[in-house]
């Protein structure tokens, strides 16, 4: 079993908060997180899968395959969006790097399994102190 990984990046703003939880209440929760006026992050983003060499072109993956895969079904969504509200796949969930995480799994995983390869994890690095790696 062979690991790669592919690395993107985007920008996007968003904001922790519930609707059914008072200003008050959100920010002692999500602190900062929770400005009214939103706030951005310079996300990275880290597919990995894994698999069994190709012996024909010794490859896992052809990695221009993944990463066009990668941009046209996360990257292009996210990049330069509002979480809560410009993208479809995160609306009504609370927009943390966690469930953005899982929403990326659920997009690429059956993409991943199609070409032949597993989908092994999403890693999403909100900061370069703060990160999820959500292993399906």
């Amino acid at each position: 079993m062979i690991y790669i990984t592919r690395k993107e990046n985007f920008n996007a703003a968003h904001k922790l908060s519930r609707t059914d939880w008072s200003l008050e209440k959100n920010q002692e929760v999500f602190g900062k997180c929770a400005n009214p006026n939103w706030h951005g992050h310079n996300y990275q983003l880290f597919v990995t899968v894994k698999g069994e060499v190709n012996p024909e072109t010794g490859f896992l993956v052809d990695l221009k395959w993944l990463k066009q895969v990668i941009n046209a079904n996360v990257v292009d969504k996210l990049d330069h969006q509002n979480l809560n509200l410009d993208v479809d796949f995160m609306k009504g969930k609370l927009a943390s790097t966690e469930n953005l995480a899982i929403a990326i799994w659920d997009i690429l995983n059956p993409i991943i399994v199609a070409e032949g390869v597993q989908l092994h994890s999403i890693k999403v690095y909100e900061t370069e102190n703060n990160f999820v790696e959500y292993l399906g």
